[in-house]
């Protein structure tokens, strides 16, 4: 089963890196592309408000049938690209562990712009990207690396990288040609204004899920 974040615990990094956001014990957070990942309830633990979408009905049924009603978990069945700031109400924080790197590349400039669009000045965004040789395994998830981080997010915040380390998810991928793994993990600070440069976007029709593969797409396991 590959929808949602298919594990047995919220990603590791998050209790790692959370508290480097320095944000207010209930500051209202965001997790883009959420799958059934039990982040959710973590944060939800933290004493935040969460709001997640999916654009999986499967995977969010999924998340209420294992999970239960959870307080202060907002799951939402819809596009991310379809999201207005509105609609998704005010946020100090998001988390992203999944989202940038299920995207291929012309879509991860539309994901940096939305993700922008939709957080207020200040707002800081927990990161977490692959580092792989994308010639030996074809995405997703895909391989992001810093260079790349920094042109699609450095206009519209403050990038820092907080740490690299050997991901121990490599076994798994190993048996799809990938011989080093990395995760690198960003806080990412939204600035005052958008500069004049901002990446180019392709109005697009109605999508199915852009990580590919419909209702069964990769959203956190290969």
């Amino acid at each position: 089963n590959e929808i949602g974040f298919h594990q047995a615990a919220p990603h590791a990094g998050l209790a790692r890196f959370w508290s480097r956001l320095e944000l207010p014990g209930d500051a209202r957070v965001f997790v883009p592309l959420a799958g059934k990942s039990l982040d959710l309830v973590w944060l939800a633990a933290q004493g935040h408000d969460v709001v997640g979408i999916e654009l999986s009905p499967e995977a969010v049924r999924a998340f209420a049938d294992e999970n239960g009603p959870v307080d202060r978990v907002d799951l939402r069945c819809g596009d991310l690209f379809d999201l207005t700031p509105a609609a998704l109400g005010p946020v100090a924080g998001v988390f992203d562990r999944a989202s940038l790197v299920a995207l291929p590349p012309d879509l991860r400039r539309r994901y940096a712009a939305q993700l922008a669009a939709l957080t207020p000045q200040g707002a800081r965004t927990l990161l977490v990207s692959m580092e792989y040789d994308q010639a030996k395994m074809g995405g997703p998830p895909h391989a992001v690396h810093e260079p790349e981080v920094h042109a699609l997010f450095g206009d519209t915040h403050a990038v820092e990288l907080l740490a690299r380390e050997a991901s121990p998810d490599l076994p798994r991928f190993a048996a799809r040609g990938v011989d080093a793994l990395s995760e690198a993990f960003y806080l990412l600070t939204r600035r005052r204004t958008v500069p004049h440069r901002t990446p180019a976007l392709e109005v697009a029709p109605p999508h199915p899920d852009p990580r590919g593969g419909g209702e069964g797409a990769w959203r956190g396991d290969p």
